[in-house]
């Protein structure tokens, strides 16, 4: 798996976190203020990438937790099959089957370019180009 270690103060909304093993994106960060003999904590809100579930993290502001490395790339379709199209990298030139998300299925055709991620093994369409 390719993830880094930071601490969790270097967080930001919109960046990637790595919560119950899954890749999320931030969608809040709150931190309450250090009391007379504890530290300060921060409450991170996330959304996972590839399920759409909201997770939680609760922590110091000095404690250590993962981000994923996520490597965007641009993909031409090559077949519509069902559910799923088949994508050939654009660097690389290796194909391979992706699941169509349910917002792009009356836009995406052969020969479309698309942007998509790589997390943790995984791949997911983000946008049409």
């Amino acid at each position: 798996m390719s993830k880094k270690v930071v601490e969790v103060k270097t967080l930001k909304v919109g960046k990637y976190v790595i919560l119950d093993g899954e890749a999320s994106k931030i969608s809040s960060i709150q931190t309450s203020s250090p009391g007379k003999h504890g530290a300060a904590k921060a409450r991170v809100e996330a959304v996972g990438i590839f399920d759409g579930q909201k997770r939680s993290l609760v922590k110091p502001v000095d404690a250590k937790c993962d981000v994923p490395i996520i490597d965007k790339r641009v993909g031409q379709v090559l077949a519509l099959m069902g559910n799923e199209v088949q994508l050939m990298d654009l660097e690389s030139y290796e194909t391979f089957e992706l699941p169509i998300p349910d917002d792009l299925k009356d836009k995406i055709a052969e020969g479309v370019e698309v942007d998509y991620i790589e997390a943790m093994g995984k791949q997911k369409i983000m946008r049409i180009k």
